[in-house]
């Protein structure tokens, strides 16, 4: 594939061409790139030249570390791009619209965000279940007390409606007596 075939592969595949960024992870990538060589003799990364002719890496990582092959890189290239061999791990500089295999690269923590943005909604929708079961219990509670409250009140009315007619009904019962007092007196003189 051309480079920008392969840049789009990569995309696609949620990705970007590779950035090598020391000598250990050059190391890895030809040692796994060896298992291809039958094909291909080297691979796109992931390195270009911008218009005012600086090398940049396709994911925006800072170009820290370069392992160019002899003479490489020309600064009178400026529409080529950049192939890590399979064989010695250097890289150089080839016509963009050359044949190669490519690595592509995904970001170290796609997953680890994936899986934290799982996570984070999980932590939410418990939260909200345990909000809502909260507010129901305090809307069943305040029901409740409510429901209690006007039931003692009802209770205390009656019973001070039952204590106010029984001492009505008591004094009747005393000035009853009285009255009887005071006829029994008069007979008996």
């Amino acid at each position: 594939m051309s480079w920008a075939q392969s840049v789009t592969q990569c995309v696609q595949s949620g990705g970007t061409l590779a950035s090598v960024e020391d000598l250990a992870e050059s190391n890895f990538l030809v040692e796994h790139a060896d298992l291809y060589t039958s094909k291909t003799s080297g691979f796109w990364i992931g390195i270009y030249r911008n218009v005012n002719g600086q090398l940049l890496w396709q994911d925006n990582s800072a170009l820290d570390f370069v392992n160019w092959g002899e003479g490489q890189p020309s600064e009178d290239q400026l529409d080529y791009c950049v192939e890590l061999s399979a064989f010695s791990g250097y890289w150089s500089i080839l016509p963009c619209s050359s044949q190669k295999g490519f690595i592509c690269k995904k970001p170290k923590n796609a997953k680890k965000d994936k899986a934290r943005g799982h996570m984070n909604m999980w932590v939410l929708l418990s939260l909200v279940l345990i909000i809502l079961l909260g507010m129901g219990f305090m809307i069943y509670f305040l029901f409740k007390i409510k429901t209690q409250s006007e039931t003692e009140r009802e209770v205390r009315r009656h019973s001070t409606l039952l204590e106010y007619s029984h001492v009505l009904t008591g004094k009747d019962d005393e000035n009853d007596s009285t009255n009887n007092k005071e006829k029994n007196e008069h007979s008996v003189v």
